[in-house]
C-alpha cells in the first residue's frame, strides 16, 4: 500500500524554521533585557552610593562651616593687626628719623658763626632757614650736613644780605632730602616683635 503525504512539506519546513528563528530572536531579546536589567541595577547601586557619599560630604561641609568662618575672621583680624603694626612702625621710624635729623643739624651748627631761624621737616623734605656771618660759614654748614647719613641732598635755595644789629649778615634757606640709613632700616626690621 502506498502512502501519499498530502501535507505540504515545504510549508511545514518553513513554519518550523520560522518557529526556530522566533525562538532564537526571543531568547536573544530576553538575554539582552537581562543584560540591560543587570547594568541598570549596577548603575542604580552606584548612584545610591554616590548620593550617600555626597550627603555625607555635605554634612561634613556644614559641620566645618563654623570653623571656616572662624579661620576667615582670624585671617581678617590678622591682616588688620599687620596693617596697624606697619603704621606703628612707620610712625616710630618717622619719629626716630626726626630726632636723628634734629641731632645732626644741632651738631653741625656753629653757634658762634650762625643760627637757625626755622627748621621744618615733612616726610623726606627738610627746610632750614637761618643767618650766618658769611658765605663760607653757609658752605661749611652745607658740606657738614651732606656728610650726615640721614641727609642725602643739600641745596641752597636762597641767600641774601640781611642787616642785623647794624651788621651785614647772610640770610640763607636750604632744602634737604632726608632718609633712613640702610643699616638702621634693616636693624629696625630685624627687631623681634613683642609677644
Amino acid at each position: 500500500m502506498l502512502r501519499i503525504n498530502l501535507l505540504p512539506v515545504r510549508q511545514l519546513k518553513e513554519q518550523a524554521q520560522a518557529r526556530s528563528q522566533l525562538q532564537v530572536f526571543c531568547s536573544a531579546l530576553i538575554f539582552l533585557l537581562l543584560i540591560l536589567l543587570t547594568i541598570s541595577l549596577i548603575q542604580s547601586s552606584k548612584v545610591r552610593t554616590l548620593k550617600r557619599a555626597i550627603s555625607q560630604i555635605q554634612q561634613e561641609h556644614e559641620q566645618y562651616q563654623p570653623i571656616l568662618k572662624q579661620i576667615n575672621d582670624l585671617k581678617k583680624a590678622k591682616k588688620e593687626l599687620e596693617n596697624k603694626i606697619e603704621v606703628i612702625r612707620a610712625l616710630d621710624q618717622e619719629s626716630s628719623l626726626t630726632v636723628h635729623i634734629l641731632d645732626e643739624v644741632a651738631r653741625q651748627v656753629d653757634s658762634s658763626r650762625m643760627w637757625l631761624t626755622s627748621l621744618n621737616q615733612q616726610g623726606g623734605a627738610l627746610n632750614l632757614t637761618g643767618v650766618a656771618l658769611d658765605n663760607r660759614t653757609i658752605a661749611t654748614f652745607m658740606d657738614a650736613l651732606g656728610t650726615s647719613p640721614y641727609i642725602s641732598v643739600v641745596n641752597l635755595s636762597n641767600a641774601s644780605l640781611q642787616r642785623v644789629a647794624g651788621r651785614n649778615l647772610k640770610s640763607f634757606a636750604l632744602q634737604c632730602s632726608v632718609l633712613v640709613p640702610k643699616e638702621q632700616d634693616s636693624a629696625e626690621n630685624k627687631k623681634p616683635e613683642a609677644p
